[in-house]
């Protein structure tokens, strides 16, 4: 560990050990950002296989159910418990495509917003840094003033 010693530039204290510690955390967020898209093509392929999957269990219950009926019982095509029924199937539906795009579009939007607020979050610390590189240069300047003024003191007793 470097000592701090007011006064005295510290910034060649160490400075490879600073740039080793920068690269070597730079180097790691390079790798796991090597994996992003390999995880990205696997979420996508999950996502199909999901998709696949739910429509196979549809075709494939509603299979079954025809054969287990078969012509041992009939279901009226026509009616007014048939078509109430259709138009119930149909309205739960449109309500449930209209959740899902509502539910798309704030999803989609949430990411955006997280997005920027990450751009504004980049944005907040390179100000803070420029803040605390400006406040250390000040208080350098005045350790090195306070410290000249000593020795100038000193030197004349």
């Amino acid at each position: 560990m470097v000592e701090y010693k007011p006064g005295v530039d510290n910034t060649n204290a160490g400075p490879n050990v600073y740039d080793s510690v920068k690269e070597n955390l730079l180097r790691t967020v390079d790798e796991m950002a090597k994996a992003q898209p390999q995880y990205y093509q696997s979420i996508s392929n999950l996502q199909l296989d999901y998709i696949q999957t739910a429509k196979n269990i549809i075709q494939t219950t509603v299979s079954a159910q025809k054969q287990l009926l078969g012509n041992n019982w009939t279901i009226p095509s026509s009616g007014p418990y048939t078509e109430q029924l259709l138009h119930q199937s149909n309205q739960i539906t449109n309500s449930t495509i209209r959740a899902v795009d509502v539910n798309n579009e704030f999803l989609i939007n949430s990411l955006d917003t997280l997005r920027e607020n990450l751009k504004v979050c980049n944005r907040t610390i390179d100000t803070f840094a420029e803040f605390n590189n400006n406040a250390m240069r000040a208080w350098n300047s005045i350790f090195s003033t306070a410290q000249q003024q000593q020795r100038q003191f000193l030197s004349k007793i």
